[in-house]
């Protein structure tokens, strides 16, 4: 596999993850993958976060490029799942791929199916906090 690109979340996402994976008891396979990507990170305050990010909350338009298929997906927790028509869990292997990512880059990741690439084609983020200087 290549080499992984450089990704930023911010304080508050990892806290937010960090909380959840205390609650939700996950595959141990899938909880090494996320945490592989959360060690990486470099993370950041909130309001350091650059607006073409993939933060939790954000709308990502993205390309898996073995399927040559085109999506548009809301990266969410996974207690807030509910709120979004195209939310996709943190936890689940794409969403753990997407987190930290930039507006054109890419990443492959192995799946059942083989080594798989997603390319980031867009990112719109909503903003989960209230940021005051």
């Amino acid at each position: 596999m290549s080499r992984k690109p450089n990704i930023t979340i911010s304080y508050e996402d990892l806290s937010d993850i960090e909380e959840q994976l205390r609650k939700i008891k996950l595959p141990t396979e899938r909880y090494d993958e996320l945490e592989k990507e959360l060690v990486r990170a470099k993370v950041v305050n909130i309001k350091d976060l650059a607006p073409d990010v993939v933060a939790i909350g954000s709308q990502v338009t993205f390309k898996i490029s073995k399927f040559d298929k085109y999506l548009t997906k809301t990266l969410c927790l996974p207690l807030d799942m509910h709120k979004y028509e195209d939310g996709i869990s943190i936890f689940a292997p794409i969403g753990s791929a997407l987190i930290g990512l930039r507006a054109g880059q890419k990443i492959s990741w192995n799946t059942k199916s083989g080594e798989q690439q997603i390319d980031i084609l867009e990112v719109k983020r909503k903003v989960r906090y209230l940021v005051c200087d």
